[in-house]
């Protein structure tokens, strides 16, 4: 297949799809370049911009350690963040902060 014309993304959908397991994000983006025929240079330019895009691709997920997959592959439960969970922990560790900072304000008006 010709990847010239096909963005980075989609060139990453398609190497990963073609396996059956996850993928390190190095392997992946190193044969996302051979594909491409990136030259040296283009491969530093455009290494972060394709971390970007793989992250907000919904079609492809993180599974832990740097390892990338497809999220079909996946259920539902075992890759969706339940943000409320991870609001609730900034909250708490907010007001942990601002007693912390009342110690503080108390204790420096003595």
């Amino acid at each position: 297949m010709e990847y010239l014309q096909e963005s980075m993304v989609n060139v990453a959908y398609d190497i990963i799809g073609s396996i059956d397991h996850s993928i390190e994000f190095k392997e992946l983006w190193e044969q996302v370049a051979e594909r491409k025929n990136f030259t040296e240079e283009e491969k530093e330019d455009n290494q972060s911009l394709f971390y970007t895009n793989l992250i907000l691709d919904g079609r492809m997920i993180t599974v832990g350690e740097n390892r990338w997959d497809l999220r079909s592959r996946h259920k539902f439960e075992d890759v969706h963040i339940d943000m409320n969970d991870i609001y609730t922990e900034e909250e708490e560790e907010s007001d942990e902060e601002e007693d912390d900072a009342t110690i503080e304000d108390s204790y420096n008006d003595d």
